[in-house]
């Protein structure tokens, strides 16, 4: 874990400025507003372009605390405590849910991307392609926890 300064450049790495994956995100923002009753007139690849742009401002704006978790289901058990990606309908007891207090309605209207306080990697292929952005190799530690040790070490005896 560490506090970083994240440039543009850096952002513009994080959030890539590849044609299927602008797509996908305005796909999944046409998905969200025609669930809200909303049409929207922009493309998939305008929205994507978009919220790009604006995650580069916003993620670039200020420091940010980036960490890296890793064990059996830690993805999804990240986005789990981390709370779904509009913070109006996370749920409760979730980081997205409790503290964040904007909603895609209020990003839609203003042309901007949702600020809900946190980024999770989607997938393990997307935690793989993020990590190396944020971390050097020699900012990475490997070591076995007890959990670890007990549950997944065939060595382990709990008689010695």
């Amino acid at each position: 874990m560490k506090m970083v300064w994240a440039d543009k450049k850096l952002v513009g790495e994080h959030y890539t400025n590849d044609k299927a994956y602008l797509e996908s995100v305005g796909q999944k923002a046409l998905f969200a507003a025609r669930d809200r009753g909303v049409e929207m007139k922009e493309t998939a690849l305008e929205i994507g372009q978009r919220v790009r742009a604006s995650n580069m401002r916003y993620v670039s704006t200020g420091p940010v605390v980036a960490f890296v978790l890793e064990g059996n289901t830690a993805v999804q058990t990240v986005r789990n405590i981390i709370g779904g990606t509009n913070p109006l309908t996370a749920d409760i007891g979730t980081i997205r849910g409790d503290l964040t207090i904007d909603d895609f309605t209020q990003a839609d209207q203003e042309k901007r991307s949702v600020r809900n306080l946190m980024h999770t990697s989607g997938d393990v292929d997307e935690a793989k392609r993020e990590i190396p952005l944020w971390f050097t190799n020699e900012e990475l530690h490997d070591y076995q926890t007890v959990m670890d040790k007990v549950l997944h070490d065939p060595h382990w005896d709990a008689e010695k």
